[in-house]
């Protein structure tokens, strides 16, 4: 049987289980496949399963960071999936230390639904994505 055709895959990295679920339902009725992490090792083990073209990035995770997550990413070989970060932790430097490490886009918490679904959709669109 032939899988339908999704607009990307995404992989949520958020230990809120209900804010991730309902970013997990907003992204899928805009046509993503999408996996959810509710931790920083669980999200290491799905970029090679799952292999995610963006990720919407929590920073404050347990066991293992998003900060360690974020690194992880950048060590992966290929094409890198492109993150978001989503965090409470906002500040000048965060933004800074993020950007360096190959962020493209960060939402501060509490944020806007319609929000989230339009940075992801500018990050597919402008990087070429599907």
């Amino acid at each position: 049987m032939l899988q339908p055709m999704t607009r990307g895959r995404i992989l949520i990295v958020e230990d809120e289980a209900d804010l991730a679920w309902v970013e997990q339902f907003n992204l899928e009725s805009e046509g993503y496949e999408v996996r959810v992490a509710l931790e920083g090792r669980a999200a290491i083990d799905a970029l090679d399963s799952f292999r995610p073209q963006v990720i919407v990035l929590d920073l404050m995770l347990p066991h293992v960071n998003g900060w360690a997550v974020l690194a992880r990413v950048n060590e992966l070989p290929g094409p890198r999936p492109l993150v978001i970060v989503v965090s409470a932790v906002a500040g000048a430097g965060d933004q800074v230390r993020a950007g360096k490490m190959g962020v493209g886009s960060f939402l501060p918490k509490p944020f806007d639904m319609d929000d989230l679904v339009r940075v992801v959709g500018e990050t597919f669109a402008s990087n070429g994505l599907v």
